[in-house]
């Protein structure tokens, strides 16, 4: 299998016309290692490792059937969408650093492209990495099924090509818009799907102690949960170490989840962005690409978890209902009544994008940021959380890439 995904990679190469430098197997594996300050800290307890071959689906914001929580009470999953926002999201990481804990980040295809060093790093620390379609579309299901999966499929490639090595096969939905015909589609992909069990709501709320007072407060009533962030609001980067010195006083703990398995992106797909990250590494590199060798882990050579409690997981393969409608009346009512209330705030949000110069790591293509904070000179509370010099003004879009 190895030879022939490397020969796969080697005419995909040639095809391309890209110049390589680097060409080698490099699985990702979380290191644990002990907390530096753990009187302060909130050190993973336990990591969950999860086999998404048969396509599972986790979380309860959602219409669809879901699998049953792999959660105990009181245990939290932090996620993190849309970035990565290299201003904002090296806050974050430091953060999580400080409080030696880790997360899972749904990347965005075309913001990966734009900062790979930031990508990377969200790996170097020993974070998940998943993704969250190429261009963040806010409807999925209303979109043609093609255009739809080319959504997908680029922003896997786009996320695992700017990573410089296999990502998770995890995958979000933009505005949690989910569908029983695109999860169908994603089982065939052995793509797990992450939906949420607690929304922070950072897309609308731009004070930090009002973020972590609902963040908190949607923790209690969910006795936990897998909680929603976006690495793309200043807000967050600023509550995060509110939130975690709460969550650590009041007894919740931190679950990673890994992946037994990583993504593999198609070979169309990766063909399609690449000349996106050659010409974005053109000025970083010398003119050279880095182009990623995307290795099968197989049975012999899962990754291997050093220091919490693992459990893996793995879910039956579920037959998704032939509609809508027959896969609405499947879901519980509790279930199909948050969705929907999800669904309606969702759709009332407007968001303000920012448009950047050309693309490197200090700018990039437009990006988002929620209107409350258009100019975003603020600082962090571990690092400065500012935008490029060359940010020019905001222009308003009623489109909601926000969740």
């Amino acid at each position: 299998m190895r030879g022939l995904l490397r020969s796969f990679f080697g005419n995909l190469i040639l095809a391309s016309g890209l110049s390589v430098s680097v060409l080698s197997i490099a699985v990702p594996r979380p290191a644990y290692a002990a907390c530096a300050n753990p009187g302060a800290g909130l050190p993973v307890s336990r990591v969950v490792q999860i086999d998404a071959t048969n396509g599972p689906m986790y979380g309860t914001v959602t219409r669809q059937f879901h699998e049953p929580s792999f959660l105990k009470p009181k245990e939290v999953v932090l996620t993190f969408d849309d970035g990565p926002m290299p201003w904002v999201t090296k806050s974050i990481l430091d953060t999580l650093d400080m409080f030696c804990t880790k997360a899972t980040f749904f990347s965005v295809g075309r913001m990966a492209l734009s900062y790979p060093a930031t990508v990377k790093d969200v790996i170097a620390r020993g974070h998940t990495l998943g993704s969250h379609t190429y261009s963040h579309p806010f409807n999925m299901p209303r979109m043609k099924p093609d255009a739809a999966k080319s959504e997908i499929e680029r922003g896997l490639a786009a996320v695992a090509m700017a990573a410089g090595k296999p990502i998770a096969p995890f995958f979000r939905f933009t505005g949690l818009a989910d569908s029983c015909r695109l999860l169908a589609y994603l089982q065939t992909r052995h793509l797990a799907t992450f939906t949420v069990d607690v929304v922070s709501n950072d897309s609308y709320i731009h004070d930090p102690v009002k973020l972590a007072d609902r963040t908190m407060a949607e923790v209690h009533r969910q006795h936990g949960g897998i909680i929603l962030f976006h690495d793309i609001k200043t807000t967050t980067a600023k509550a995060l170490p509110f939130i975690l010195t709460r969550l650590k006083a009041e007894g919740y703990s931190v679950v990673h989840m890994v992946a037994k398995r990583p993504a593999e992106p198609l070979a169309d797909a990766i063909a399609a962005v690449a000349p996106k990250l050659s010409s974005a590494r053109n000025g970083e590199h010398g003119g050279k690409t880095l182009l990623p060798f995307y290795g099968a882990i197989g049975p012999d050579k899962d990754v291997s978890i050093r220091g919490p409690e693992v459990t893996v997981l793995t879910s039956p393969l579920r037959v998704r209902a032939a509609s809508e409608n027959a896969a609405t009346k499947t879901a519980t009512p509790k279930a199909a009544a948050k969705a929907k209330a999800v669904s309606a705030e969702a759709a009332a949000d407007t968001t303000v994008w920012l448009t950047t110069g050309t693309e490197d790591e200090t700018t990039g293509p437009p990006v988002f940021v929620d209107s409350g904070e258009a100019d975003a000179t603020t600082s962090g509370w571990i690092a400065d959380i500012q935008p490029p010099a060359d940010v020019i003004a905001p222009r308003h879009s009623n489109r909601s890439p926000a969740r």
